[in-house]
Order: structure tokens, then C-alpha cells, then sequence
């Protein structure tokens, strides 16, 4: 991982390019990632940790029918949190996770592992699902930060 977050620093600050983090199950290790590089204060905005779910609905505007409805382990919530910190942020990326961590919480609809990433560069979003079979908490949250950096990198090529 610590190759992908000197890469990823390096792409965004040749690209001239700001990202925005929100991350919900790895608790931030996404936004310490980027931010353990030197340099990273040129490219990164902001990183909002919204663990709970009247934080999703409070900073990033997530409607509570939605949490309600869905959960905030869902695609939906998801989009909204990419969108809103899109907006709050006004950054070219933004980085949305929401999921189960473990080692419980999990059920046989959303099981332990159950991930979604939003990533929006300017007006295409794509949400992602995954689900991370490593066990524990830690290799679950570690798996979902790579993914993430992937994913940014893969819409900067």
C-alpha cells in the first residue's frame, strides 16, 4: 500500500488535481494514507470520517429514509456521500466508502466484508461494490483503502 499512496500523490500533483475523502468503516485510514506522503498538503482537501449515521445525514447530507431504507451500507448512501462531499469540498476527486468491517455486524444480506467505494471525477460517479473475504477487521478496512487507490488511479490513466 505504501507504493500505491506515493503514486497516487504524484499522478494527482502532476494533474494539478484535489481530492476529498469520506470514508466510513476504515475510520480514516484512507485520508492517514495519502496524508503519511510528503507533498500530499498540494493535492488533498479534506477527509471526513462519518461513522456514524447522524454524522452521514448531519455533514454529508445522506436523508435519513435513506440510512432507513437502505442502510448505510448501501450503493444509495454511498452516492450520496461521494455527491455531497463532491459539493462540500469542490475537489476534482472524491472518495466515498461505507461497509462492514467486522468481526460482527455483519448479516446474510450485507455479510462481514461488504464494501461500497464511490469515486466521482467532475460529473461521472460510478459506485463500487466489493466484498473483501480476508478475515478481520484490519485486512478488511487495509483491502477497501487499496481498492480505493486503485480505483483513483485507474480514472487518472
Amino acid at each position: 500500500m505504501k507504493k500505491l499512496n506515493k503514486k497516487l500523490v504524484s499522478l494527482l500533483r502532476k494533474k494539478n488535481l484535489k481530492l476529498a475523502t469520506a470514508e466510513s468503516c476504515t475510520g480514516g485510514m484512507l485520508s492517514s494514507s495519502i496524508t503519511s506522503v510528503s507533498g500530499s498538503s498540494k493535492i488533498f482537501i479534506m477527509g471526513l470520517v462519518t461513522y456514524s449515521n447522524k454524522s452521514k445525514n448531519l455533514l454529508l447530507k445522506v436523508p435519513k429514509q435513506i440510512l432507513k431504507k437502505y442502510g448505510a451500507v448501501s450503493s444509495k448512501c454511498c452516492l450520496y456521500m461521494v455527491n455531497n462531499l463532491n459539493k462540500i469540498s469542490k475537489s476534482n476527486i472524491s472518495v466515498s466508502i461505507t461497509g462492514i468491517a467486522g468481526p460482527s455486524g455483519g448479516s446474510e444480506k450485507k455479510p462481514v466484508g461488504l464494501v461500497y467505494i464511490g469515486v466521482k471525477k467532475t460529473n461521472k460517479v460510478k459506485i463500487n461494490k466489493y466484498l473483501f473475504k480476508q478475515k478481520g477487521r484490519l485486512k478488511i478496512q487495509k483491502a477497501a483503502v487499496k481498492k480505493s487507490m486503485e480505483l483513483i488511479l485507474s480514472i487518472l490513466k
